[in-house]
């Protein structure tokens, strides 16, 4: 196929080997690129060149549940493939980049025992940066450096304080970013807890949050050079023009195979929006129609399962909102929700990219990119 062609002839002339002798480490394939590039189509199309297995690094589909909405692979799409880490963790957890580095060693381990190749698949890009370096930011570590901190001058600067969690994620991620990149990279965009708590941090006492940790530690965070394995990085790209009509209608595709009635299965009011499953694209944005339409229709119902049953019917009755052409309010504030979707992940689309590109100009990561524009068209 015409993408794995270009992974054997990459676009800067350089040869990828994936000879597992080639090198003293242990080689592993990494396959990063914004949402809707290609990367696990990639990753499952190299299983026909080469003895492979998939280790998942979607920080959303790590969970279990919500897998249309997180558009997890289906196993008629994996082919055979064995995989990893791609709906096996608990939606009330929070899988850190820490459980995803200690998680992931082993099982490279286990796959080179079966003298396959590693082949990690995701956009989550501060897993993989985990993964890569040695020298992981650790977050008990840093929570008793800002405790500390904060303990010994809790009566100096009070006023300084201030609540970022009303604010809008990107706005507030963008700001932790001009102020401390390191720290912003190596956190989710909707970790609002740690943005918060990182702002606050500089806001009252001027620290930049890196520094609280080891110099040696932030200043060796992503650096390939120092890794534990041999890797061989791949980047799916294709165009902004091409990526963003993709999305867009990738999210339409999603309402229609059932994406609100996952949804609604997670529902509750006054959800916490920055842990877990929850930080997925496309489950805040429907909080406002979700709200309004169970408050005004969800009725008790005096039959055996009644909660079932109502659960059941607001199903079917949001999924004819969203089959009806008619026009209406509930039509209305649906829609509205899932323009909030295919904006926020078309902002995604371009964080992404904008990380990808830090890697190789912070950390040096040699980067094949694969062009995935006429797959993509194709689709």
């Amino acid at each position: 196929m015409e993408i794995v062609e270009k992974l054997q002839n990459p676009n800067n002339g350089d040869e990828i080997k994936l000879n597992p002798t080639s090198n003293s480490k242990p080689k592993v394939v990494v396959i990063m690129g914004a949402t809707g590039s290609g990367k696990s189509k990639l990753a499952i199309d190299l299983a026909s060149h080469f003895p492979i297995e998939i280790i998942n690094a979607d920080s959303m589909q790590v969970y279990q549940g919500l897998d249309v909405l997180t558009n997890k692979v289906t196993p008629q799409e994996q082919k055979e493939v064995p995989h990893h880490l791609l709906g096996t963790i608990s939606p009330c957890v929070e899988f850190t980049a820490k459980d995803f580095r200690d998680s992931t060693i082993s099982m490279i381990n286990e796959v080179w025992s079966r003298n396959r190749l590693p082949v990690i698949v995701g956009g989550t890009n501060y897993y993989i940066q985990a993964l890569v370096s040695p020298f992981l930011l650790d977050d008990s570590v840093e929570e008793a450096e800002i405790n500390c901190l904060s303990d010994s001058q809790e009566d100096e600067q009070p006023d300084l304080e201030v609540e970022l969690m009303s604010e809008d994620y990107d706005c507030a991620y963008n700001r932790l970013k001009d102020i401390d990149p390191v720290a912003a990279n190596r956190i989710h965009p909707n970790n609002g807890r740690k943005i918060n708590q990182y702002l606050n941090l500089y806001a009252r006492f001027g620290v930049i949050p890196s520094k609280l940790l080891q110099e040696k530690t932030v200043e060796n965070w992503g650096q390939v050079d120092n890794s534990r394995y041999d890797f061989c990085f791949l980047c799916v790209n294709a165009s902004l023009t091409t990526l963003d009509p993709f999305v867009d209608r990738r999210v339409d595709h999603m309402v229609d195979a059932g994406l609100l009635k996952e949804v609604l299965d997670i529902y509750t009011m006054n959800a916490d929006y920055t842990k877990g499953l929850r930080q997925a694209i496309g489950v805040r944005e429907f909080e406002p129609f979700l709200r309004c339409y169970i408050m005004e229709h969800q009725k008790p119902c005096s039959e055996s399962h009644g909660q079932t049953l109502n659960d059941q019917i607001l199903k079917q009755n949001i999924q004819h909102i969203v089959d009806s052409p008619d026009d209406n309010e509930w039509k209305a504030l649906l829609t509205e929700a899932i323009q909030q979707v295919k904006l926020n992940t078309r902002r995604l689309v371009r964080r992404q990219r904008r990380r990808l590109n830090r890697l190789q100009m912070l950390y040096g990561w040699n980067i094949h990119y694969v062009d995935a524009t006429k797959s993509i068209i194709s689709m």
